[in-house]
């Protein structure tokens, strides 16, 4: 190269570098404009089990719907925010957000003194009255005529304190569920439920052998309102967006639109078992047998690999491994598979602030849990295997990891194949504690269903023929595979 086109070279990238120096904050400023920053996403918590509040659209790929959705997509809409939603059960809503899962909590919530010692709470949005469900023969039509009464309501919902005030009341059967508290009724275990006027209306309206009374309204209702952790920023800003809509007319549109009218009741429905409320339905619960066997088949295999593990400290000869594999056995033999089931969700983001997903948690408690069930049975299939072949394989110089993985361990897995296929049935069927936190398998899209239908005899008896034909099947291929191996023998 000569030195004219080396003199041109450089002049021509000084000017570059001048243009870009010159131009570069034009540039910076116009891709700013044409490019938005994104958004902030803020994380809502709802229990998607009180239509018409919030319920799942099972016909419609499972979305969740209802007037505090709309309320919520509203509000975030106008102050600029994403909305993701959280699903779990209402009891877990307030430790959810406590421990930072969620950033605020849309659910039917009242305002109570009791809840503001521990979450902060918007203006209210809407003010609910209670009425008394039961059925069309007893027709309860006031408190009073309660007294004596074996009385429903929602766990750690408004209703609940109301049956509690109900003088000489037989007493207060609290449930999970709004269709709980309707086949309580329906079963005559319960005389009368307490329930909120918009759910009421659906309740008779889908069971016609129910009616409501409504009951005085409270002096010291403080309406349905956000939660909030203490000293959130974001109540301010929730505030004036509840009070714009106030003005605008934009939540008395919403309200005409999910809330049905009281007089408008239809006749229900009367029969005993009628398969037909699963119409449209079928397919979106079997979209859970997915979850429900990826689960299971996550937390065999880790259960397998660490009870193994565990198996070869017990018989290892060292006491410090001896004393640690028994002690995780006995911890986890001797505690309650769903306490570490909610210790490990609602934990580990309040202690290591990692958001742990939901299916994540499950596998590992399960995975966990199992572990010290199968350490023991692993360990007495390695004592079971003949002592003079681990003798020989010794004396022939054979090191002792390619003697447990070659010779002991697969004569050990025949002797307790029927065992583990045990365990994999156990986790098959108790795969149903899951959905207390929010994992979407069988038990759970039975339970939004439920929800959405106002009636549980139906879903749970096919819920209950899917978890017969998963089980059929494994111990099937079960006692297939054990054929093999006697025939390989």
């Amino acid at each position: 190269m000569n030195k004219h086109k080396l003199h041109v070279l450089y002049v021509s990238l000084l000017a570059m570098v001048l243009l870009i120096v010159s131009f570069g904050p034009a540039f910076s400023a116009f891709a700013e404009e044409v490019t938005p920053p994104p958004k902030k996403t803020l994380v809502m918590g709802t229990s998607p089990d009180f239509p018409p509040y919030e319920s799942v659209d099972a016909k419609n790929n499972g979305e969740i719907i209802g007037l505090d959705i709309d309320i919520a997509k509203y509000i975030l809409n106008e102050l600029g925010y994403e909305l993701k939603i959280a699903s779990m059960d209402f009891g877990g809503l307030i430790a959810a957000m406590q421990s930072g899962r969620v950033d605020f909590i849309m659910s039917g919530m009242s305002a109570t003194e009791e809840r503001k010692k521990s979450v902060d709470f918007s203006d209210p949005y809407y003010f609910a009255r209670n009425t008394i469900v039961s059925k069309k023969d007893s027709n309860y039509n006031s408190i009073e005529s309660l007294s004596g009464k074996i009385i429903g309501a929602q766990l750690g919902s408004v209703q609940e304190a109301v049956a509690y005030s109900v003088e000489d009341a037989a007493e207060v059967r609290k449930l999970n569920k709004i269709a709980d508290l309707i086949q309580e009724i329906n079963s005559n275990r319960v005389d009368a439920a307490i329930v909120e006027d918009a759910v009421a209306v659906e309740m008779t309206n889908a069971n016609g052998q129910l009616v409501m009374n409504f009951l005085p309204a409270e002096e010291n209702d403080n309406g349905y309102a956000i939660a909030f952790p203490k000293g959130s920023p974001y109540v301010a800003e929730f505030n004036a967006v509840i009070a714009q809509m106030q003005e605008n007319g934009k939540l008395d549109e919403l309200l005409l639109k999910w809330f049905p009218d009281a007089n408008a009741t239809t006749a229900g429905n009367n029969k005993f078992i009628d398969f037909s409320v699963l119409e449209g339905y079928v397919p979106y619960i079997m979209k859970g047998v997915g979850v429900t066997l990826l689960f299971t088949l996550v937390s065999a295999v880790l259960g397998f690999i660490l009870g193994s593990i565990l198996s070869l400290c017990k018989i290892s000869g060292i006491k410090p491994l001896e004393w640690f594999a028994t002690a995780y056995t006995s911890i986890f033999r001797g505690t309650p598979l769903l306490v570490q089931l909610m210790l490990i969700y609602y934990a580990t983001p309040q202690l290591t602030g990692y958001d742990i997903p939901a299916l994540l948690a499950a596998g590992l408690a399960f995975g966990l849990n199992s572990a010290a069930y199968l350490s023991e049975t692993i360990r007495a299939g390695i004592m079971a295997v003949d002592k003079g072949q681990r003798e020989a394989a010794i004396a022939l110089g054979i090191p002792y990891r390619k003697m447990m993985i070659s010779i002991i361990f697969p004569q050990a897995l025949r002797n307790i194949l029927p065992a583990l296929v045990n365990e994999c049935v156990a986790l098959i069927k108790e795969s149903s504690l899951v959905s207390v936190i929010g994992v979407t398998d069988l038990m759970r899209r039975a339970d939004f269903v439920r929800a959405s239908t106002f009636r549980s005899f139906e879903v749970l008896l096919l819920i209950a023929a899917i978890y017969y034909v998963l089980v059929l099947v494994l111990t099937s291929l079960a006692r297939m595979l054990e054929r093999r191996l006697r025939r390989s023998d």
